[in-house]
């Protein structure tokens, strides 16, 4: 992955993860006018200035992580979110806020719900068992230390808060358990969903190779050609030229009369590995039919295209088939050009009555139908 792609990904991990503990910076922030709401109401046992100076801390230790965010030091940490941390954070404030509620202090106790769900998504069922065990000693602590002291108003009613919290963290442990393992059910269908489609894709790459390639030379067939034809002759922009040539192949009946046809087969293999050594990367050589082959030179001339076409039927002439011993191979080619606007069937006439005119002219040569034009 490059520096550039990874500092986006980076990026957007980062908005992600902003998002996220804006929400629950949200969240802080209605439990703040809980319990507000609950000084103001004279069900806090302490001063209002214990209760801003706890405000102040719980909020002060979310700017904490809010600067850990913005610089980025998040992502020295295997988990960037950093989802227990914040959990952990948020359990310890739990036991000194709700030491100052008495009669509201069963109401105050959803407040482990809120904190726990946050990481239900995201901690491993281990690393959430380790939070829920913060959460009940850190409660547990509170209540024997208001016993010690002798400060339980009602110690039925404290303990009895310390059973229903130990029950309400083990269901949510239990549920967090379930939902990671919901999680991991789907990521692997996920994967090998992906799988599936990757060798989808596979399949119909070699089908599609299949439907446009000839079996016995690795050549375009006729077919895709014409498709790839009509796509360039669209394409093909006022001023600009390609060129189109047939090409056969001389006296091919009477190798396979002579030789049998495993032979010919040699000679049209031959042919195609010529013909690929001799073309760029962008010219399209396909087989037409039998021992017809057609060729497409995008943006050439006239002179660059005689060129190259001599050069194919020299290279051919010199060519020898692997295995068999065939003398004197030669082919013939009908060549013409293609500008905007012209039709794609006319043209292939045109270079096929150059073919015809190259075949009664000897073979072994190529005609050009702009030459019998200037004739």
């Amino acid at each position: 992955m490059s520096s550039m792609t990874r500092r986006g990904t980076q990026r957007s991990l980062q908005s992600l993860l902003l998002k996220r503990f804006a929400m629950a910076c949200a969240t802080y922030a209605m439990m703040a006018l809980v319990c507000w709401f609950a000084v103001f109401n004279g069900l806090f046992l302490g001063p209002v200035s214990v209760a801003a100076w706890l405000t102040l801390g719980v909020f002060g230790s979310q700017l904490v992580f809010l600067w850990i965010f913005l610089t980025g030091r998040n992502l020295r940490f295997d988990d960037p979110s950093l989802t227990e941390a914040q959990v952990l954070v948020a359990l310890a404030w739990q036991p000194p806020v709700l030491a100052f509620f008495d009669t509201a202090r069963g109401s105050m106790m959803v407040f482990y719900v809120l904190i726990l769900l946050f990481g239900v998504f995201q901690l491993a069922p281990r690393v959430f068992v380790r939070c829920a065990a913060f959460a009940f000693f850190g409660f547990a602590a509170m209540v024997l230390i208001e016993a010690y002291r002798m400060q339980l108003v009602d110690p039925s009613m404290a303990w009895l808060q310390v059973w229903v919290l130990f029950i309400l963290l083990v269901w949510l442990c239990l549920f967090s358990s379930y939902v990671q393992a919901m999680r991991k059910r789907m990521r692997q269908r996920r994967f090998a969903l992906q799988a599936h489609q990757d060798t989808l894709r596979g399949m119909m790459r070699q089908l599609e190779d299949l439907v446009a390639t000839d079996e016995l030379t690795g050549l375009f067939n006729r077919r895709h050609f014409l498709r790839l034809a009509s796509r360039e002759l669209e394409h093909l922009g006022h001023g600009h030229q390609h060129g189109l040539a047939l090409i056969d192949l001389d006296h091919f009946k009477r190798i396979n009369d002579a030789h049998g046809h495993a032979a010919g087969d040699r000679v049209l293999q031959t042919f195609a590995a010529v013909a690929r050594a001799c073309l760029r990367d962008g010219d399209i050589i396909a087989r037409y039919g039998g021992e017809e082959f057609v060729l497409l030179l995008p943006n050439t001339d006239a002179d660059q295209f005689t060129t190259c076409c001599e050069r194919l039927r020299e290279a051919f002439a010199k060519a020898e088939p692997v295995g068999v011993k065939v003398e004197n191979l030669s082919l013939s080619a009908g060549m013409t050009m293609l500008h905007a606007g012209d039709d794609l069937d006319e043209a292939l006439q045109r270079a096929d009555q150059a073919l015809y005119q190259a075949k009664r002219g000897g073979r072994n040569r190529c005609d050009a139908s702009w030459e019998r034009a200037g004739a």
